[in-house]
């Protein structure tokens, strides 16, 4: 259950924006770094996660240095293109449209301008809002939590007519997926970290705040895709990623 929040108006396209790109030291693998755009009929437009802060933007080796992020990786490419502000122009839009912001999770290529927005409702997972800072990054939590009006996820549920959001907790304590039915497209299945990319099914989602739900949800969300024949985009797909239709496309 969850306190009550629904979309007026069904989907009628989706599109990735493009955050940037990240070299990850294990591999090494470069990922893509993703957000999404979802507009109703209604006239309503759900932005899905944020990307890095905007300091990236400005210094990312310094930035990098200050969060302890190079331990983990690099930054290849964060330029100020890569901010939902300018992702959505590319669409046409702008941040003032954006009447619904929902945050997959709370890790820093996801939240850093979840600040930007500030009229803008905030659904996101009970269990990521429970705690005393968003999680940011290991043994950093550098951001408080924006004042918002909150919806907080605690199980799958539907958000409207053709929108579905999935618990999956695993990657994170509160992580969520994303089923989207486009007139197109038809289903289009957001796994976000709930799923990084195919081949973490196979390596047994090492590395996850608990590996076990993580395992249980990833074969959840590849069985659901299955049954609806559905297209899956996954979080940080190296062999996907450069081949993704991305903003100032759509899916329809």
């Amino acid at each position: 259950m969850m306190d009550q929040i629904a979309l007026k108006g069904k989907p009628i396209r989706l599109a990735v924006l493009d955050y940037g790109l990240f070299e990850v030291h294990s591999g090494p693998r470069t990922i893509g770094i993703c957000g999404f755009a979802v507009q109703t009929d209604a006239g309503e437009l759900v932005l899905i996660d944020t990307g890095f802060p905007e300091k990236y933007t400005v210094n990312a080796e310094a930035a990098t240095a200050e969060d302890g992020l190079g331990s983990f990786g690099r930054v290849l490419k964060i330029t100020p293109e890569n901010t939902p502000e300018t992702q959505l122009a590319k669409l046409g839009l702008s941040k003032v449209d954006v009447t619904l912001m929902i945050q997959s999770h709370t890790h820093i290529d996801h939240v850093g301008h979840m600040h930007g927005f500030p009229d803008v409702p905030i659904l996101i997972a009970k269990a990521e809002r429970n705690l005393p800072r968003p999680m940011y990054w290991s043994g950093k939590q550098a951001m408080e939590w924006p004042a918002r009006d909150y919806h907080l996820v605690m199980q799958d549920f539907t958000l409207g007519q053709g929108f579905q959001v999935l618990l999956c907790p695993g990657h994170a304590p509160g992580q969520l997926a994303f089923m989207i039915q486009l007139p197109e497209t038809g289903w289009v299945l957001l796994t976000s970290d709930a799923i990084s990319r195919a081949a973490e099914i196979d390596e047994g989602f090492a590395g996850s705040w608990d590996v076990p739900l993580a395992i249980h949800h990833g074969a959840r969300l590849m069985n659901l895709a299955h049954e609806r024949d559905a297209l899956v985009i996954f979080g940080h797909s190296p062999q996907q990623w450069p081949t993704l239709r991305k903003a100032p496309e759509w899916f329809n």
